[in-house]
């Protein structure tokens, strides 16, 4: 599917939010999916009218099943600045996941130290720095129950590949779809109910706030939560 207007969440001379339907690689892989960083170049190519690639860098990333928001930068100044700032954890970013455990604390701080496995495509957490391993953290909090259905929001202060997913998972709460960290059963949609919600951030250029949030999808399942 291409990218159309509305996908778009924020635009400006340096910066383009999209809000990225779960399936959708960021970037190209193995599979030969066409990636969502060549939709938005196609997108900002035919919208100004400018001939060949328009340059679209990749500030970070969301794991193919995942929905939500998905900054990329418009010019290399603003790339090299908002990795700067992702870097540096100058930014805040609020999830919302959807667990079928209640969590044993309606609030709490998980840290982890992780191992990825590259050939599997699979991440381990340990509650001790293993050798080789990345440090991790995240917030969590409970916001309500809905059919059996935990809505937590989460805010990582790191940004490791699966964080959340393995995290959750570790805190005996998986999330929703997610067979490959501990959840029952997988979806057919190949999504899982992981939502990147919101963006906190001082604009790499304008040096204003900037607050970005994405909807959340309209899958038949995900609506009943937008009120919370």
């Amino acid at each position: 599917m291409a990218i159309t207007e509305a996908d778009v969440l924020y635009e400006d001379n340096h910066l383009i939010a999209i809000n990225k339907r779960a399936g959708d690689v960021v970037q190209v892989d193995e599979t030969g999916d066409k990636p969502l960083d060549d939709m938005v170049r196609e997108f900002l190519a035919a919208k100004y009218n400018k001939p060949g690639t328009a340059f679209l860098g990749v500030a970070h990333r969301l794991d193919r099943p995942v929905s939500g928001l998905i900054l990329f930068a418009k010019t290399s100044k603003a790339l090299d600045r908002m990795n700067a700032i992702f870097k540096n954890r100058e930014i805040k970013k609020t999830y919302f996941a959807v667990v079928r455990k209640k969590p044993a604390k309606p609030q709490g701080k998980l840290i982890n130290w992780l191992i990825k496995d590259p050939k599997k495509n699979v991440v381990k957490a340990y509650d001790y720095e293993a050798k080789g391993s990345q440090y991790c953290e995240l917030d969590y909090q409970l916001l309500t129950e809905l059919d059996g259905y935990y809505l937590l929001r989460v805010n990582p202060l790191t940004g490791r590949s699966h964080q959340i997913r393995v995290q959750l998972s570790t805190m005996g709460c998986p999330i929703v779809g997610d067979n490959k960290y501990g959840y029952p059963r997988g979806s057919k949609k190949g999504s899982i109910c992981l939502h990147a919600r919101q963006l906190e951030f001082v604009h790499p250029v304008k040096k204003e706030p900037i607050k970005i949030f994405a909807k959340l999808p309209k899958d038949g399942f995900w609506e009943k939560f937008e009120k919370f």
